[in-house]
């Protein structure tokens, strides 16, 4: 399962915002690292896809998609020489598949440190940049010495040259205009600054009406990052209260009283979600609806094997029609009837939303 992980000053809010998402009982309290072990869970990626077509079916079971959510350590200035949990905080992070920033911008009394979003994201991304500049320093000069003897280690070379450059400035990889061919040949040294982020901007309760000029403040930071970094706000603590709420109804009336709409905790999740290059087909009938997780750009059998190898080892066709049109038509047997169901093959790379039927031999 993909992993994110929540990284931050300490008492930011990386707490709070993991119980919200995974209904979790991680300590959230006002003094530094009062997580020192990392918090592991898993959050539903919300999907009124898998709602409706459910409803369409008269589904017994609906399942969704899931992401698995680290709650990590606290950072501070100096962690890439050790200061706080230093190491053991940087060896969490490389274990997780995109970064969630969470930045403080709030005013609370009992927490020390900053208030501003962007001095804490100062000091998360030196601390990240540095300690991805000792990984990529010891591997240069042992790619300099390598390329004068082989010449295929020119492109590792030119992209661990171009990775040193914009690091040592303090610059991470996510933001320093390089080429995706170039970070895709660092992918293997699993710098920390090398895949993808998303910023939660975490506002208190007085200053709800502020999350729109707060997240532009943070977003003009990202300006060189591109598709590589989105920006959310929220109201942490809310948020977190909001999802102890069982009755939907109930959890819906609180948020819309603060004018909240929906919550931000679920376009948090759907964001994540994208930034990790996920997309979603789904499957349904009378016993089960279900998403299903693939990479952008995967084949039609790749999709297969989601659900199990030999779908994939022994993939035939696929029958597939959009989640919308299949929604219109009303059922999959009247769209079967109506010839609307394509039969695609092994060339076929499945689009978000695609509901889909594999023929499979093994």
């Amino acid at each position: 399962m993909e992993r994110f992980g929540l990284v931050g000053l300490p008492n930011a809010g990386k707490s709070s915002l993991y119980n919200a998402l995974t209904g979790g009982g991680a300590l959230a309290a006002p003094y530094p690292f009062a997580t020192k072990d990392p918090n592991i869970g898993v959050a539903k990626v919300p999907d009124e896809r898998v709602e409706l077509l459910g409803a369409m079916s008269k589904t017994k079971t609906l399942v969704h998609a899931s992401v698995e959510v680290v709650d990590i350590g606290g950072l501070v200035e100096g962690a890439s020489k050790g200061e706080g949990l230093g190491n053991k905080f940087l060896a969490n992070i490389r274990e997780v598949d995109a970064i969630v920033f969470v930045l403080r911008a709030f005013i609370d009394d009992d927490v020390t440190g900053p208030s501003d979003p962007l001095d804490h994201l100062r000091v998360v991304e030196i601390e990240l940049a540095l300690a991805d500049l000792e990984t990529v320093e010891k591997r240069l000069n042992q790619a300099t010495r390598q390329a004068k003897l082989d010449k295929h280690a020119a492109g590792e070379l030119e992209a661990l040259q171009a990775a040193y450059d914009a690091l040592s400035q303090g610059l991470p990889l996510y933001r320093a205009g390089l080429k995706p061919d170039l970070r895709e040949v660092l992918k293997p040294y699993f710098l920390l600054t090398n895949r993808s982020v998303l910023a939660v901007v975490n506002v208190g309760e007085n200053d709800l009406d502020r999350i729109p000029e707060l997240e532009q403040r943070v977003r003009d930071e990202f300006t060189s990052a591109g598709d590589n970094v989105e920006v959310i706000g929220m109201c942490v603590q809310l948020e977190a209260e909001a999802a102890t709420i069982v009755d939907p109804v109930e959890r819906a009336e609180m948020l819309e009283g603060f004018g909240l709409g929906e919550g931000a905790l679920f376009r948090m999740v759907r964001s994540a979600y994208h930034l990790l290059g996920m997309r979603t087909y789904l499957t349904t009938g009378e016993k089960e609806t279900r998403a299903w997780t693939f990479y952008a750009g995967s084949s039609a059998p790749e999709c297969a094997g989601r659900i199990h190898t030999d779908f994939q080892r022994g993939f035939i066709k696929a029958e597939v029609i959009h989640w919308d049109e299949l929604l219109e038509i009303g059922s999959w047997a009247k769209a079967k009837e109506l010839g609307k169901i394509r039969i695609e093959g092994k060339d076929y790379h499945p689009l978000d939303g695609d509901v889909m039927e594999f023929r499979f031999n093994v």
